[in-house]
């Protein structure tokens, strides 16, 4: 039977948690905070469906992920979101300490999930392929985006992607939605909760080395887009620059390539090769008519400069 997981939410009883987290490699125990929510299912749960958010609103995303939750076909979750904590990868640890799905699935708290059917499919392709530890879906352009916003996730590489007919080994698996085997999460430590950015990345690289495939499959939509306007776009790329310089500076074994197609990639470039790299594409990418992307690319660059003088004056300092 369906939930009105809208209605629980006006309703919500947010707590504070404790979580021990025993199991997480990479732990940042540094000022951490946040609430949580949570939903249980009736009787044991399959997947355990954990949001990590700000605010629990995202300008209305949240509300509409809601409805969106609540139209699923496949009722056996329990919803865990966890409010507050601006480490993603702490509040995700945190929600996973008390899961009882056998499937973990991340969502953003800005995703939309259009299909009624995501989760059984989903779920369906897990049991069938015990090969796949983690799968994410395809991330594509709504019929209802504005202009601006189709215009940037058409030209932001692994904004958005022309959907697999076949599943196939990827590197655009994502947290905005991505299913993984909840035992083999805490057999690998979690995310690390250490790093401000490239979680992603990190996650699917410590999948890989257990054996299984991280994976993107056919017939599942979702979408993730970029902020709506340009100042709220370019702050974003600008924050990404700098959080960048710092995973560079401080933890480069954790700096690893994220491509922007699916297939064989080198993971780890020498931040040498990245800047030599960095005109030659963005010439690429004005020569291609891909302007949009490259006034993101020289905003995330000022963060990165930026990013990195202030490190490097506060290690002298």
């Amino acid at each position: 039977m369906a939930r009105d997981f809208q209605a629980l939410f006006a309703q919500a009883e947010w707590k504070q948690v404790e979580a021990s987290r025993s199991w997480v490699r990479f732990r940042n125990d540094k000022a951490a905070n946040g609430l949580c929510w949570h939903v249980q299912a009736d009787g044991e749960p399959l997947i355990s469906v954990i949001i990590p958010t700000a605010d629990a609103d995202r300008g209305g995303y949240f509300n509409k992920l809601m409805a969106s939750l609540s139209a699923q076909e496949m009722q056996s979750f329990e919803l865990i979101v966890l409010k507050g904590d601006r480490r993603q990868g702490r509040g995700i640890n945190i929600s996973v300490d008390f899961a009882k799905g056998k499937y973990i699935l991340t969502l953003d708290d800005d995703s939309s999930l259009p299909d009624s059917k995501t989760f059984s499919k989903l779920v369906d392709a897990m049991d069938e392929h015990l090969d796949i530890g983690m799968a994410g879906g395809n991330n594509t352009v709504p019929d209802w985006a504005t202009p601006f916003v189709r215009r940037v996730m058409q030209q932001v590489p692994r904004r958005s992607w022309k959907p697999v007919t076949e599943i196939v080994d990827s590197d655009l698996a994502e947290h905005p939605c991505l299913i993984m085997r909840a035992a083999l999460f805490r057999e690998v430590g979690g995310e690390n909760e250490q790093i401000p950015r490239g979680l992603d990345p990190y996650l699917r690289k410590v999948f890989r080395e257990t054996g299984s495939r991280v994976v993107i499959l056919p017939g599942i939509i979702y979408h993730h887009l970029p902020p709506e306007t340009w100042k709220k776009l370019l702050t974003q790329f600008y924050r990404n620059g700098r959080h960048a310089a710092y995973a560079n500076i401080h933890s480069p074994e954790w700096v690893i390539e994220t491509p922007s197609e699916h297939g064989e990639f080198i993971e780890y470039v020498p931040l040498w090769k990245r800047i030599f790299r960095f005109p030659v594409r963005m010439l690429a990418s004005l020569l291609q008519g891909k302007w949009v992307w490259v006034i993101c690319e020289a905003c995330y660059a000022w963060g990165f400069l930026v990013g990195w003088v202030t490190e490097k004056a506060k290690q002298k300092g």
